[in-house]
C-alpha cells in the first residue's frame, strides 16, 4: 500500500489552519496498520448497558446491521455504495483516509426501524509508528432511531497517528444521538472529517469529546439539508502539558425552517492550546433560520492558550443566527468567596471548572447519556486537575 507524504508548503496559508502547524509531521514516517482487536488494553471512556457492537453475522430479518465497513462491502454493496464518501467533504487527510482506511463500522438502520439498544464502536491504536485510518458510516432511513457511541484510544504511549473519517446520514423524520470521543495518548497526533446531513423534520443530536491527542485538526460539519431539520451538537475539551486541539465546524442551512444549536466548552491547563473556529452558513433560499454557537474555554494557568473565532455567512434575509466567544482564567473574585466559606484554594478551584463544565452536561435530559457524559467528563478533570 503506498504511504502519502504531508507536503508541508500546501498548508502553509491555507485557511484553517493557522493556528494549528504540521511541519513536523511526515506520514511517510508512519505506515499504515490495522487497529487492535477488542482484547485490547486501553482506555475505556463508555460502556453503556446492553450495548451491541458490529458483527460478521448476518442480519436475522430486514433488520439493522452494525458490521464492519470491509463485511458490509461485500453483503450490502448498495447501502454503502450509495453513501461512502459522498457525505465527507475532499481534503488531504480525508482523501488519505479514502485511499487508505483499514477500520471501520457501518450502522444501518432500516425505514421506521428503532433500534433500543445503544451501539458501540471501540477503535483501538495499539501499533506505535503508524497510521490508523479509520472511519464510520451511519446512515438511517426515514423515521429510523438510534443511539451510536463511537469511541478512539490508544493502547501504547508512544508517537502515532490516527485519521478518522465519519459519514453520517439522517433521514426524514429519523432521530439519532450519536456520541464520538476521543482519548488517545497524548503523543498522538488527531485529524478528522465528520459530516452529518440531516434531511427533512429529522433530529441530530451529536456529541464530541477530545481529551487525548499531541497535536492535529478536526473539520465537523453539519448539514440541515431538509425543511424543519434540527442539529445539536456539543463538545468539550480537556488539554494538559502540551497538548494542542483544533475544531473548525461549520452548521450549514441549505433549507428553510431549519435550527441548529451547537455549544462548545474547553478546559486548558499547562502549557496548552486549543482553536475552536465556528461557521454557520446560511444558503440562499434558507429562510427562518435559526442557529446559535457559542465557545467558552477556561484558561487554568498563565501559559495555557486558546483561540476562538465564530462566524456567520448568511445568503438569506429571513433568518435568526446568533454566536458567542469568550476566553477566561478562573475568577478570583469566585475563588475568594468559596475560600471565606471555609473552602482550600484547591477545592474552591475544583468547584468553578465542574461549574464552567457542568454546563455542557446540562445540554442532555436526565438518563443514561448525560450520566455517561458526566463521568467522562468527571475522569478528565481528575486528570487535568491531578
Amino acid at each position: 500500500m503506498p504511504q502519502l507524504h504531508v507536503e508541508v508548503p500546501a498548508f502553509k496559508g491555507t485557511p484553517g489552519w493557522e493556528f494549528t502547524p504540521i511541519d513536523k509531521l511526515d506520514l511517510a514516517q508512519f505506515p499504515t496498520a490495522v487497529a487492535a482487536g477488542a482484547d485490547a488494553e486501553h482506555k475505556v471512556l463508555f460502556a453503556p448497558e446492553g450495548a451491541v457492537g458490529p458483527s460478521d453475522s448476518e442480519p436475522t430479518s430486514e433488520g439493522p446491521i452494525v458490521a464492519p465497513l470491509r463485511v458490509a462491502l461485500e453483503r450490502h454493496a448498495e447501502v454503502v455504495g450509495r453513501h461512502f464518501g459522498t457525505v465527507v467533504r475532499p481534503g488531504f487527510f480525508a482523501n488519505a483516509n479514502a485511499e487508505q482506511w483499514t477500520d471501520g463500522t457501518l450502522v444501518y438502520v432500516p425505514r421506521n426501524t428503532k433500534v433500543d439498544a445503544p451501539i458501540l464502536i471501540t477503535t483501538i491504536q495499539d501499533k506505535p509508528g503508524t497510521t490508523l485510518h479509520h472511519r464510520t458510516l451511519i446512515v438511517l432511513e426515514e423515521g429510523a432511531e438510534a443511539e451510536v457511541w463511537d469511541q478512539v484510544s490508544s493502547a501504547h504511549d508512544e508517537e502515532a497517528v490516527v485519521n478518522g473519517v465519519v459519514e453520517i446520514v439522517v433521514g426524514d423524520n429519523a432521530t439519532l444521538h450519536y456520541v464520538g470521543a476521543q482519548s488517545l495518548n497524548e503523543k498522538t497526533w488527531v485529524f478528522g472529517a465528520q459530516r452529518a446531513v440531516v434531511a427533512k423534520d429529522a433530529q441530530l443530536d451529536w456529541t464530541t469529546l477530545a481529551f487525548g491527542g499531541a497535536n492535529g485538526k478536526v473539520f465537523l460539519e453539519s448539514t440541515l439539508d431538509g425543511q424543519g431539520s434540527h442539529a445539536k451538537v456539543t463538545g468539550a475539551y480537556a488539554t494538559r502539558g502540551r497538548q494542542h486541539v483544533d475544531y473548525d465546524t461549520l452548521q450549514e442551512h441549505a433549507a428553510p425552517d431549519t435550527v441548529s444549536d451547537l455549544a462548545f466548552r474547553g478546559l486548558i491547563s499547562g502549557r496548552s492550546s486549543a482553536v475552536w473556529r465556528g461557521m454557520i452558513k446560511v444558503d440562499p433560499g434558507a429562510q427562518r433560520t435559526d442557529a446559535f454557537q457559542e465557545a467558552r474555554n477556561l484558561l487554568l494557568g498563565k501559559k495555557a492558550h486558546a483561540d476562538a473565532i465564530p462566524g456567520l455567512e448568511i445568503l438569506a434575509d429571513d433568518v435568526r443566527c446568533t454566536h458567542a466567544a469568550a476566553i477566561a482564567q478562573i475568577d478570583p473574585e469566585q475563588i475568594f468567596y468559596l475560600r471565606s466559606r471555609g473552602l482550600s484554594k484547591t477545592t474552591a478551584e475544583r468547584l468553578v471548572v465542574e461549574g464552567f463544565l457542568g454546563a455542557i452536561v446540562e445540554r442532555y435530559d436526565e438518563g443514561p447519556v448525560r450520566d455517561a457524559i458526566a463521568g467522562a467528563l468527571e475522569l478528565r478533570l481528575g486528570e487535568v486537575l491531578g
